[in-house]
């Protein structure tokens, strides 16, 4: 067996214990969440370490601000930890039941799916993220970070295993693989005999890579390319507040908007408002013809790959349109399915626009920076799907589930 293989038997091992483990999960979260915090120090140590690779290897400022971690991320990171111990296990509720004329008993209830693979880019916080949620939900976790987080995902990965192991819980519940090279994410990709899911997180090329080439099922979650649309009857203050959150509060993330449609009868009042607020930020924006006659050559010319990036920074796609159709046909091409806003004061359009749009979370009068297991009330998220089998929008505790039938009877046959 190879190393990788070797470590799906001991998760699958691992998952049995997890699966009927009851209130053991919630001591292993709350040691993970202690340890983290005490050993705080030697991650920020093991951190610097990856961000002094990251710089000199050219890594952008937006990727440097999601590997960075600091004191009073690793404690919002604990934080998050005690919350999901904190929510109602899935594990054993009954979905439905009903009682069959022959009598026999039939009840739904929530299972762990057993075995998950993650595999995600430079974010050291999923290493702690995707444990605890597969944790709680009673499914061993195998994971596969980047190489510009490694030591950062190292160093949390043991701190974890060890704090799960004091609980008397198996350490293997959670495993990272150490090797970052392309070869290990194809195993991983390919581990049916162990692995019963693969979710993926980072950038639209790693999704895609996962998607084509992986021989486990997955879940299709993170990719934002996330429209904003200002329509005809919006409050242009509240516009340019809610687009300056959205693109600029952590441009890093997959639900900041990379798009603005403004209607053609607001245009020449919105855009200028629209660029003071982003020029707080040096927000670089890339227009049409129309939006660049308006603010002028300080917006760089758009072209159709533009309408097609997710940026992940201080960048913004704008577009001025004739009606609401073109506003939501222009989201229909190019959406990855993930948020989609509508600033608006006319009730028809704001009911058009949830009903139209297709994406998981679809937003009135609100930023998309929303789209949040946390700001959900979900706790914690693995990410964000953007597929519509299984599950769709934050995956919380009950989408890392799946179910299966009890069926009771006092001898009944066919």
């Amino acid at each position: 067996m190879t190393v990788i293989e070797q470590m799906g038997a001991a998760a699958k091992k691992a998952s049995r214990t997890l699966a009927v483990a009851g209130e053991k999960k919630n001591e292993a979260l709350r040691a993970i969440a202690a340890a983290l915090k005490e050993n705080a120090d030697k991650i920020i140590l093991a951190n610097e370490t990856d961000l002094e690779n990251g710089k000199a290897n050219g890594l952008s400022q937006s990727l440097l601000d999601r590997l960075m971690l600091n004191s009073e991320r690793i404690d919002g990171i604990a934080q998050g930890v005690l919350e999901v111990a904190a929510l109602p296990d899935p594990v054993g509720t009954v979905i439905s039941g009903s009682v069959r004329p022959n009598g026999l008993k039939i009840t739904k209830v929530r299972v762990p799916m057993g075995v998950i693979g993650i595999i995600y880019e430079a974010r050291p916080n999923v290493t702690a993220d995707a444990t605890v949620l597969c944790l709680k939900s009673g499914n061993a976790v195998i994971l596969r970070g980047g190489k510009e987080a490694i030591n950062s995902n190292k160093c949390i990965a043991e701190i974890m295993r060890d704090a799960i192991e004091s609980t008397g819980l198996d350490r293997n519940s959670v495993q990272l693989i150490e090797d970052t090279s392309r070869q290990s994410s194809t195993e991983l990709m390919s581990l049916t005999d162990y692995l019963d899911v693969l979710i993926p997180r980072g950038g639209k090329g790693l999704i895609r890579a996962v998607v084509e080439n992986a021989k486990v099922p997955v879940i299709e979650t993170g990719a934002g390319n996330c429209h904003l649309y200002v329509d005809e009857f919006a409050d242009l203050e509240m516009a340019a507040d809610v687009i300056f959150n959205a693109k600029t509060s952590r441009p890093s993330v997959c639900n900041a908007i990379e798009t603005i449609l403004v209607h053609k009868e607001v245009a020449e009042k919105a855009l200028p408002m629209i660029k003071a607020r982003l020029d707080e930020k040096n927000v670089e924006l890339r227009g049409c013809e129309k939006t660049r006659a308006i603010l002028g050559d300080s917006v760089i010319p758009a072209d159709e790959s533009d309408w097609e990036t997710e940026y992940g920074d201080y960048i913004l796609a704008v577009k001025v349109v004739s009606d609401f159709d073109e506003a939501v046909s222009h989201i229909a091409k190019y959406s990855s399915g993930h948020s989609e806003c509508i600033i608006t004061g006319n009730y028809k359009n704001a009911r058009r626009f949830t009903e139209e749009v297709d994406a998981a979370a679809v937003y009135v009068n609100a930023s998309t920076r929303f789209t949040d297991g946390g700001m959900f009330g979900l706790g914690a998220e693995i990410g964000i799907s953007t597929q519509k089998l299984h599950a769709r929008g934050p995956m919380g505790l009950n989408e890392l589930t799946s179910m299966k039938f009890v069926i009771e009877g006092d001898g009944q046959i066919r």
